[in-house]
């Protein structure tokens, strides 16, 4: 689930037991609640961006983690290698992320290539698919 930076508060229990509820993204300040936002959750995490301020460790009962995935374009392992295009992705250890692929800017048609988590930070994505395209484009996203 992602919230917009325009929710700026949560009514009473907004979320009380959404127990498959696991991560809630959230574009900017941290929207006033009444502390019982996640009551009978123990699965959700809260995810918020860099240069957002107001977070803290926990929001609403649950923990909060900085969703800051980059993909590391100025390594080794950035390119081709092994007839596979890839890179490494580093960011906040844990995070999920999604990496998707387009062939055409213009048109935004992106496809999810690639579910996964940043298992200590770090994780090396490859296409090998690559080769099928004149072009290819790729992109990270929350789940």
């Amino acid at each position: 689930m992602t919230i917009p930076s325009s929710v700026v508060s949560f009514g009473t229990s907004a979320f009380n037991f959404c127990v498959n509820l696991t991560g809630v993204f959230f574009n900017g300040k941290p929207p006033s609640n009444n502390g019982f936002l996640f009551s009978g959750n123990t699965k959700a995490t809260v995810y918020y961006l860099p240069g957002d301020t107001g977070w803290g460790p926990t929001y609403g009962g649950r923990p909060t983690k900085l969703w800051n995935p980059h993909a590391q374009t100025s390594d080794a392992n950035f390119g081709v290698r092994t007839n596979q295009f890839g890179f490494n992705i580093f960011g906040t250890a844990n995070i999920p992320i999604v990496v998707e692929a387009s062939t055409n800017l213009a048109n935004s048609n992106w496809f999810p290539l690639q579910n996964c988590t940043l298992t200590n930070g770090l994780i090396y994505f490859s296409d090998p698919q690559w080769t099928n395209y004149p072009g290819r484009f790729y992109r990270l996203r929350s789940p």
